[in-house]
């Protein structure tokens, strides 16, 4: 299983702005290891986020996001203690969730 991503939620008036660190390797199938052997592919291919269980964001990634990837939306309607959770879904079927409080 994947390391836990670091969320963090901070609010703003109506809004919160979330800011998401997830860890994964991110190979795009194109790079050749010490034998010259092609590493398999194997990158973050959905990501969805939702606020207090409701869908607030969907996103489609493909084999050229980096590793280690970074992201960062802004969340209308979010107050302090409100839930954040944040899911990814890899091309090898593995997925992750996890969850931070508005803060």
């Amino acid at each position: 299983m994947a390391d836990p991503m670091r969320i963090r939620a901070q609010a703003a008036g109506d809004k919160a702005t979330v800011r998401v660190l997830m860890s994964h390797e991110m190979e795009s199938g194109q790079r050749k290891d010490a034998a010259g052997k092609t590493v398999p592919a194997w990158f973050i291919q959905e990501v969805t986020a939702t606020l207090n269980g409701k869908p607030v964001l969907s996103a489609e990634w493909g084999p050229g996001v980096s590793k280690n990837p970074f992201l960062q939306f802004v969340v209308k309607g979010a107050k302090a203690g409100d839930k954040v959770a944040v899911t990814w879904k890899d091309n090898k079927g593995d997925t992750r969730t996890d969850e931070a409080t508005v803060s």
